[in-house]
């Protein structure tokens, strides 16, 4: 496996030969280093830490130092994977100026190669301002769980004409703005295929159907680690929870017993040694 790191222009070309980008989450180095060995191309530090990993309700509790954080530690796990960190509630919609300084920081900071933001039009002005930073920036439409109060809950976004074509009009700007990819979250697979044929850019779906570019799924969701709430477009790739219950049921079981450790854990001394101590 080569130690090349996934570029923007990779993505970008992943779109024009038809390759599809693959991109999962990730909180700690661990998980990092075991994505980066399979060869995913994206690795995203997603807010959704706060649900998964912090135990919040929402995302919007996450701050700056939770994403430096978890970014730090997810970024010392790859070499070859584009690591790209969520910017969190508020640390971009104040001002253009907070925008570039927080975007800033994530990056010096964490050493990831991209940051995320949510919204379209309202946020446009921040993206121009990030990208002439030098700063990738990949885009978020669709459900927004940044803007959860505001779209009243978890729903799909996009199913009536007015939505639809928002949605489309956003991720035009977006593009414009100089975004070089945009995740769509819960909108329609129809009208992800065609945003995905009318922008230049790639799209990454979760819950956005199989006509986008790529896809992205919560670790902990795929693995099914997190049973708080699954999404209908979650796939269970694996059920760990269950296993992981099982393996702590046993440990606890033979720590009770006195089983474990047995002599094959343990490190042994000289009886000589032993009778010259008190």
């Amino acid at each position: 496996m080569s130690n090349t790191r996934v570029t923007v222009s990779v993505i970008k070309d992943r779109k024009v030969k038809g390759i599809p980008i693959t991109m999962l989450t990730a909180y700690d180095y661990a998980m990092a280093k075991m994505l980066d060995s399979a060869q995913i191309d994206m690795i995203l530090v997603g807010d959704s830490l706060g649900n998964v990993v912090l135990g919040y309700d929402s995302t919007l509790p996450v701050t700056m130092e939770d994403m430096i954080h978890h970014g730090k530690a997810v970024c010392r796990g790859t070499k070859n994977t584009m690591v790209v960190v969520d910017m969190p509630f508020m640390s971009y919609q104040v001002s253009v100026t907070e925008a570039v300084q927080n975007a800033g920081r994530l990056l010096k900071e964490t050493g990831a190669q991209a940051v995320k933001v949510e919204g379209g039009v309202e946020i446009v002005e921040a993206v121009k301002a990030i990208v002439r930073a030098g700063i990738p920036v990949v885009g978020h439409l669709g459900l927004t769980p940044q803007s959860i109060h505001q779209l009243g809950g978890f729903k799909v976004q996009g199913k009536d004409e007015e939505t639809a074509k928002k949605l489309i009009d956003d991720a035009k700007l977006l593009v414009e703005s100089g975004v070089f990819a945009v995740v769509l979250e819960c909108v329609p697979e129809k009208l992800a295929a065609k945003i995905t044929q009318t922008i230049a850019v790639p799209t990454i779906g979760i819950g956005a159907g199989s006509g986008c570019d790529g896809q992205v799924l919560v670790v902990n969701d795929m693995f099914g680690m997190y049973s708080d709430f699954t999404p209908k477009f979650v796939k269970k790739f694996a059920n760990l929870q269950a296993q992981m219950l099982t393996a702590i049921m046993e440990y606890k079981q033979e720590v009770t017993a006195r089983t474990f450790p047995a002599k094959e854990h343990t490190f042994s001394i000289a009886e000589e040694v032993l009778d010259k101590l008190y």
